[in-house]
């Protein structure tokens, strides 16, 4: 793949998601959040200081791949990034599970068919690489319980997540998997309260590995 930043002009990143990527974007932490966005933002600065960036975060709380899909036009395509990224999944797998009334538009045939629908336009629209990254649920629970119901069927999502990835030639980042390995040595809420939302510690790893894409390009 080409290099990702651009010199001499500046380099639009925008970051798109559910709450994990909202981190009160939208209110007290406007406009980057208090999560990965916001450290994602710092470390490329401190890393990149002769390059310039414009940082868009569109995460909203509680979205799923179809709320993505039905405000893609306004939220990415308008504002034409160079640089997208994607973390979507887990609200589609708790609609399934949590048996939501909608539930058939969440299943992960569906969550397929939006998200490749998402990034179709995206690349017939638009002259932008793509981040996709994992689902992930931060947990080490493999009995029948919820979370060990989670820690099952989110592979059905993180595997569709790979195969768009695969189709369109994006960069992957597979957090999935990187938390797995960090529960190997620290307990879960070294990087999380409960296994959907990051605290500091987490966040800071997505960032690292948003971050590492671009120091190896």
């Amino acid at each position: 793949m080409e290099k990702l930043l651009k010199e001499g002009e500046v380099n639009k990143i925008l970051c798109i998601g559910d709450s994990i990527t909202d981190c009160g974007r939208r209110d007290a932490f406007y406009p980057y959040g208090n999560g990965y966005v916001r450290i994602f933002r710092d470390l490329l600065i401190s890393t990149f200081p002769e390059k310039k960036f414009e940082i868009i975060n569109k995460g909203i709380g509680g979205n799923t791949v179809l709320d993505l899909h039905n405000r893609w036009e306004d939220d990415v395509i308008y504002n034409k990034p160079d640089i997208l990224t994607i973390l979507i999944g887990i609200n589609d797998l708790h609609r399934v599970l949590g048996k939501n009334e909608l539930l058939e538009e969440y299943i992960p045939e569906n969550f397929r068919k939006r998200y490749n629908n998402i990034l179709q336009r995206t690349v017939e629209k638009l002259d932008c690489k793509i981040i996709l990254m994992e689902p992930f649920y931060i947990t080490i629970d493999k009995t029948d319980s919820f979370r060990g119901t989670v820690l099952k069927e989110i592979e059905n999502y993180i595997q569709i997540v790979q195969e768009m990835s695969n189709k369109y030639k994006t960069y992957l980042i597979n957090l999935h998997r990187i938390f797995q390995h960090h529960l190997e040595y620290r307990e879960s809420e070294t990087f999380a309260p409960e296994p959907v939302h990051p605290n500091q510690t987490g966040h800071t790893i997505i960032a690292n590995e948003i971050l590492k894409i671009f120091k190896n390009e």
